[in-house]
Parts: C-alpha cells; structure tokens; sequence
C-alpha cells in the first residue's frame, strides 16, 4: 500500500516487537478504587479511573438525592469525585505543553477567546504565561468539564494563535 502512494518504507521490514517481555508489561491494569464526596465520604467504588471522565453523570453505580457528575479525578488516591452539575463548572485553567502557532511567544496578559472541546463554544478569556512553559486561563464564564490531558485552544478573530494541553482545572499546580 506504502507503494501505491509513493512512500519511501514500502519495502522496510516491519517492526511490532519494541521491548522484551511485551507491550502488557507496561500497561498497568485498572484498579477499583473509591467514589468520593467533596467532603471525603465514601459513596461507592469504581472499577478504575480509566473508564471516568469529567463530567461523566451515567455509569457511577451509585444513588444520591440529586444526580452527581464527575467532579475531579484523583490518580493519586485512585479516587473518583463526585458532586452535583454546579460543580462541574469551573472559571479557570493551567495548560502547559504550548504550541504558539500565529505569535512567537506570549509575553503579558492577553484577552483571547478560547475552546476546551471541538464542540465546544469559543469563550472570552484572559491568558497569562507562567513559568516553565505553562500558562493561566481565566475564563469570563465558567466552562462546564475541564479536562486535564485535553486540548485548550485560543484563538484571535477566526485566526488560531496556539494552544496547549490542561494540565489543571484550577490553580491546584
């Protein structure tokens, strides 16, 4: 097929083997683990944190008065937490991992629009570089399910500036 498009690696040897011992020695399995209230109360246990997101409503296995959302993940403590859709809602970022595509470097504090999710509606912002090539988002309203490990991307008009990964939801780093 690499042939048919032209491609210089049609007739390289394939190479799947990259370890001895196998690729399952390096995935660790998921571990059960606890779902917690924002006060710490054990709610019920998860079947590891692999299968949660933030703001994940179905599929918690437990009950409460009012429905509970995915709050925050905890990998640390292997815990899961959870609280009512207002908290879902946070006003603020840390990225880190930037590619600065349309200026060379941030510099000062910028008002941008910005999108957490494809989906998802731009939103005014203010952006401010940290150190360690990491940077603040302040968004003008909160934002429902700020994910860390997804994208955050900013934009100027329709013209896209960069963006990074969300390293936090907050300023917790």
């Amino acid at each position: 097929m690499a042939s048919d498009f032209g491609l210089m690696v049609d007739n390289k040897p394939e190479s799947q083997d990259f370890i001895t011992g196998g690729y399952s020695s390096l995935v660790k399995a998921a571990q059960p683990g606890p779902i917690l209230d924002n006060q710490g109360n054990i709610l019920g246990e998860h079947r590891g944190i692999p299968f949660y997101t933030i703001g994940q409503r179905k599929g918690l296995g437990i009950s409460a008065k009012e429905p509970l959302y995915v709050v925050d993940i905890d990998p640390g403590r292997n815990a899961i937490i959870v609280g009512s859709k207002d908290e879902v809602y946070r006003d603020e970022l840390i990225a880190s991992g930037l590619n600065w595509i349309a200026i060379e470097e941030l510099k000062r504090p910028t008002k941008v629009k910005a999108r957490i999710r494809y989906r998802h509606k731009e939103t005014e912002a203010i952006i401010t570089p940290l150190r360690q090539d990491r940077l603040y988002v302040k968004f003008k309203e909160p934002q429902m399910a700020i994910t860390p490990g997804q994208a955050v991307v900013f934009y100027r008009g329709d013209v896209v500036i960069g963006g990074g990964t969300i390293e936090t939801q907050g300023l917790e780093a």
